[in-house]
Formats: C-alpha cells, sequence, structure tokens
C-alpha cells in the first residue's frame, strides 16, 4: 500500500539552484560539458526505474528474505535476480565510473543522487551494487595495472559483484586482532584461511562472480593495524581469457537472520586456503581498505537520506487522507466527518521534523559530493586539498548524524500513521527496521564521533574545522546586507562561535584526562550535525528568499521549513552542549562491579 515518487524538484533544487553543479563541474575538465539537461534526464529516468522496478519489490524481498540452501548457496528474493539484470543492461551502475574502464565517467554528485533514490526504493537490493561501487574504489586506488585491467572492467559493467570482508567474530571494529591468515604460495599467490561474519552481500545468485576483498595477515606481520594486508579472493579465479574459472576454496557457510535488510544476503564466510592476490603493499591494507570504508561510510548516510524520504511522503499522504477529530480551532473539512490528521499541531510537529532532517541531509550530502568531485578531479592541487579536507571532517557527520535523523524520522512516521504505522502492509515499520541497521554497520555512530573529535578536530589542532569555519563565515557575508537573511544567519554564527569555544574546552581537558574525549564525541558529533544543517538550512533560505516573487509555493515552503528548523530542532544544541561540557566523572566514577 507504500507508495515512493522520487522528489526531483527538490533535487533540482539543491543541484542547480543552491550548488550551480554545471557551474561548479565547468572547473574540472573531465565534466566540462555535463549540462543541467543531461543531469535531469538522468535524474529521471533513474528514478523511474527505482520507483517502478526496485521499489515494488521491496517489501517482498523483507517478507521473503534470502534463503540459505546448503553448500553455500544462497538465492536473493523473488525478482531480486531480474531487477538486477535490468540495472546492468541499462547501464546504472557505470555511472560513476572511470571510463578507462568501461564507465560513463558522471560526478560523484550526480551519482550520490541517483543512490538516493535507490535506496528509497529498496535499501537491502541497493547494497548489492552499494558493496561493489566500494570494491571499485579501493582497486581503483590501489590496484595493479593487471588487477584493474582484470577486475575493474566487470565491477564496472556489473557482471560480477564484489564485497569487503573485515569482521571477524571476536574482531569488530578493532582490526588490530584479526586473525584470518595469508600464506605466500611463492607464485606471487596466497592461500587465506579463516572466518569472516557479517559479510553483506557474501553470496548471492545476482551476478556471475564475487569479487570479495578480504583483510588478513601474512606470517612475518607485525601486531596490530600495522600488520593487516589487503588480498583479492573471488569466488571463481579468473581463467587466461578472464572469464569466471574454477571455484575457488570458500564458501558462505551461513546467513544471518535480522532484523531489518532482509533481502540482502549478511553471510558468515569460511575461507579455507582460498587463493588471493595481494592489493597494495604488504601490511599496508588497511590504507586500501579505507578508501571502501570511506565509501560506504558516505553510502551508508544516503541510505538513511533515501528512507527518511521515503517514509516522510508515505506519512505525509497519510497524514492528509486520515480522518479524525476536528481541529483545535474549529473544523477545516466541514463536508467530512471529521478533518484529516494534517491539521493537528503535534503531526504537523513530526511531518515537519521529517521534512527539514531529510531536506537538510539531502542539501549537505549533495554538497559533499561535489566536494569529493573537486578533491579528486579539479586541477589545482591546493582546491584538491581544501575539498579533501572538508570531506575527511564531514565523511562521519554523513555516516551519524544523517543516520540518527533517519532513524528518527523513520519511526515519527510510523508514528503519523498510528495503529496502521505498526502493521506490515503499510510499510513504514520495514523503513524502521531497515534504517536502524544504519546506525550500527561502518562503524557505529560512537565510532564516528570519537573519529570526528578525536581524528578530525582534535589531531590536527581543529584545522579542518576551521576550514568549515571558513566555508560558514563566506556564507553569512554574501547575504550579510540582506536583513530577510539575518533569522538563518545569526543562529548559524552563534553556533559557530560556540562550537569553536565547546572544542576548545574538550582539547584542553583530554591533555589531562583522555576519556574527556570519549564523554564528549557523541553529543559533539550532534552538535557538529546541527551546524552542519544549519548552514544548509542558510544557504537554502538563501535562494527561496530572492525567488519568493516567483509566486512559486515551492520557495514559500522551503522558507516555512528553515524556521521551523532554526525554532524547534536547532535548540537541542544547547542540551547537547551542556551533556558535552559535562564531562568523563558521572560516566567513569561507578565501580563496574555495581552497575
Amino acid at each position: 500500500m507504500g507508495q515512493y515518487t522520487p522528489p526531483l524538484r527538490d533535487m533540482q533544487f539543491v543541484l542547480h539552484e543552491m550548488l550551480n553543479v554545471t557551474g561548479a563541474l565547468k572547473k574540472l575538465p573531465a565534466h566540462a560539458d555535463i549540462d543541467a539537461d543531461t543531469i535531469n534526464t538522468i535524474l529521471e529516468e533513474g528514478g523511474k526505474f527505482c520507483a517502478e522496478v526496485l521499489y515494488p519489490i521491496n517489501q517482498v524481498g523483507d517478507r521473503e528474505g534470502c534463503t540459505y540452501k546448503g553448500d553455500g548457496v544462497v538465492t536473493t528474493p523473488t525478482g531480486f535476480k531480474e531487477a538486477y539484470a535490468q540495472f546492468v543492461e541499462a547501464g546504472w551502475g557505470a555511472l560513476g565510473m572511470d571510463p578507462d574502464f568501461g564507465g560513463q565517467g558522471l560526478p560523484h554528485v550526480v551519482h550520490s543522487a541517483f543512490m538516493e533514490m535507490m535506496n528509497s526504493a529498496n535499501q537491502a537490493w541497493t547494497m548489492y551494487p552499494g558493496l561493489s561501487h566500494g570494491a571499485y574504489n579501493a582497486l581503483h586506488a590501489f590496484g595493479t595495472p593487471e588487477q584493474k585491467q582484470l577486475y575493474l572492467p566487470k565491477l564496472v559493467s556489473g557482471e560480477w559483484t564484489g564485497t569487503m570482508c573485515l569482521t571477524e567474530s571476536h574482531a569488530g571494529t578493532d582490526l588490530g586482532i584479526l586473525k584470518t591468515k595469508a600464506e605466500p604460495v611463492g607464485d606471487g599467490t596466497y592461500r587465506i584461511t579463516g572466518t569472516k561474519i557479517f559479510i553483506s552481500a557474501g553470496e548471492h545468485d545476482m551476478s556471475k562472480n564475487i569479487i570479495h576483498l578480504v583483510l588478513a595477515r601474512l606470517p612475518d606481520a607485525p601486531p596490530g593495524t600495522k600488520g593487516i594486508s589487503l588480498f583479492i579472493v573471488p569466488k571463481f579465479i579468473p581463467d587466461a581469457d578472464g572469464n569466471p574459472g574454477k571455484r575457488n576454496d570458500f564458501k558462505c557457510g551461513s546467513i544471518e537472520h535480522k532484523m531489518g535488510i532482509h533481502g540482502n544476503a549478511t553471510c558468515v564466510m569460511n575461507f579455507d586456503g582460498a587463493l588471493g592476490t595481494l592489493v597494495g603493499e604488504p601490511n599496508k591494507g588497511l590504507n586500501a581498505m579505507f578508501v571502501m570504508m570511506n565509501s560506504a561510510r558516505l553510502g551508508v548516510g544516503m541510505q538513511s537520506v533515501g528512507l527518511a524520504e521515503v517514509a516522510y511522503q508515505n506519512s505525509l499522504a497519510y497524514a492528509k487522507d486520515r480522518l479524525q477529530s476536528r481541529s483545535l480551532t474549529g473544523p477545516k473539512a466541514k463536508d467530512k466527518p471529521a478533518d484529516p490528521i494534517i491539521v493537528h499541531p503535534d503531526v504537523r510537529r513530526m511531518l515537519l521534523t521529517q521534512k527539514a532532517y531529510v531536506e537538510a541531509a539531502r542539501a549537505f550530502s549533495y554538497w559533499a559530493g561535489l566536494a569529493i568531485d573537486m578533491e579528486h578531479k579539479h586541477p589545482d592541487e591546493k582546491v584538491r586539498k581544501e575539498n579533501a579536507d572538508l570531506v575527511a571532517l564531514l565523511t562521519p557527520v554523513i555516516k551519524g548524524f544523517i543516520t540518527d535523523n533517519g532513524y528518527d524520522s523513520t519511526t515519527l512516521a510510523m508514528q503519523v500513521l498510528g495503529g496502521h504505522g505498526y502493521i506490515a502492509e503499510w510499510g513504514l515499520e520495514q523503513h524502521v527496521r531497515d534504517a536502524r541497521i544504519n546506525m550500527i554497520y561502518e562503524g557505529t555512530n560512537t565510532i564516528q564521533a570519537l573519529d570526528l573529535l578525536g581524528r578530525k578536530v582534535l589531531a590536527d589542532g581543529g584545522a579542518k574545522l576551521m576550514k568549515f569555519g571558513k566555508v560558514i563565515q563566506d556564507l553569512v557575508k554574501f547575504h550579510a546586507e540582506n536583513p530577510a537573511m539575518k533569522e538563518f544567519s545569526e543562529p548559524l554564527v552563534a553556533l559557530l562561535g560556540e562550537v569553536q569555544k565547546l572544542t576548545m574546552e574538550i582539547g584542553q581537558k583530554a591533555m589531562k584526562n583522555p576519556d574527556e574525549v570519549g564523554a564528549a564525541a557523541v553529543p559533539y558529533l550532534r552538535v557538529i550535525g546541527h551546524l552542519v544543517f544549519s548552514f544548509a538550512w542558510c544557504y537554502a533560505a538563501g535562494v527561496a528568499v530572492k525567488k519568493l516573487d516567483s509566486g512559486d509555493a515551492f520557495y514559500k515552503a522551503k522558507l516555512t521549513t528553515a524556521r521551523f528548523y532554526f525554532a524547534k530542532l536547532y535548540p537541542e544544541t544547547a542540551s547537547l552542549i551542556k551533556q558535552a561540557r559535562a564531562g568523563s566523572a558521572s560516566l567513569m566514577e561507578l565501580d563496574v562491579e555495581n552497575f
């Protein structure tokens, strides 16, 4: 009974009116020729694929799940394999990939927009090509010319899929204690032995081959993360012609029974002397894997943008249709026995919270996508470095803040439907279950918070944070002469000042007690998240203010949502800052035995 309509109007607003992507891309030789019509056409056609092919099998995938048939065989839900064949035939997986390997070479920001729609339509299905994209990124950055020629064209076309194999039963985030072994054979190959768990898309029936990127230890590897190497371990070893040949010595031992994303196979992978080849240098595999992990973290952020959007659409449609009680200010639908529930203030609170979070997340994610294009394709090394620093700083915010808000948004959407939200046929409870994993995998959101505060902010004395502060200050200066912008720019500037003070205080405390970082990290990430969303809403409002005279209700709605954000959601920052300042004492004083 659910529905999904690609939000093309808002996507185009962000891409063309806020970011002026075509103007920005003209500075990049690789993308200088792309125009707005091309981008719009891609997203319109991609939206049709998502709405007409992927969305109808989303609930099917949730109900059926994947099936483990023994001896390592896994089948996907009804329609998944056929949808993937259409995806490959249309070339959707090649959008943002290198033309040298068969890709279409489109900007990352366009690929991000397409991924949002795919995740709205069917997150579990989208994980299969999404993981392939991460494997592609790692091999493109660290593979040998021979590895690239062998594997990348097949990953780009979608003929083969990819995974990342990191986690072991005793080693989740702490990869330094992993035990999987890699024994050199003597001919440049290695035998990989060990068990990996929680491997998304580790086994399935959708592609002709699956390329696993596996972290393992060489016999003489030093302990800890300095002794980790990365290996390509294909399901079928390519023959002399590059086609799938002999079955490799590993298989899926089982699949997990999960709370959500039932349509994606979460596998236990048993490697029993499987043949692999080294990626990059020995004992430096984590550098290569971080390319894939960061790609995945950005992708998880887009998963929650997508889920928040589809949940919002369905709760909004329900609120406009469901009749219950009368408005407190008198009947609004006088020809009906009751008013639609959208007249009630708290229903509007729930809807506007979703709208404010998803539209800010979309703007932020696309802004970051354009920064990634600048990082990789701008001819000026200084510009590349500036954007690389911004992306590094804000990646944990995309993963952590957006997924937290995405889960809250899907929960609010379910609440809008009341009892019907709890019933499977409406689809909202699936979105809640699917959204919950996004706060956990690819580094829990606590890990993201520690990464942001410890590695991205304090480690360089706040240099990256100051660069983002400069971006905010430039926006505020741009609107300084416009009194209509003060209601948006003043709280943004105020929060930037509070962030600067808070960061300095935590840094000083941390020099005496490192636990202060752990105690402050989670509220600190949410404060930075609100700083980013305040920036996004100020940015959007600046465009909308100029377009009000057009009479287009879209711009009035944009400003109204911005005002709601600053009135109702932004104030959370005050309590978060107080939490971050409260320190570690109340957390660490209690003896373990007394818990």
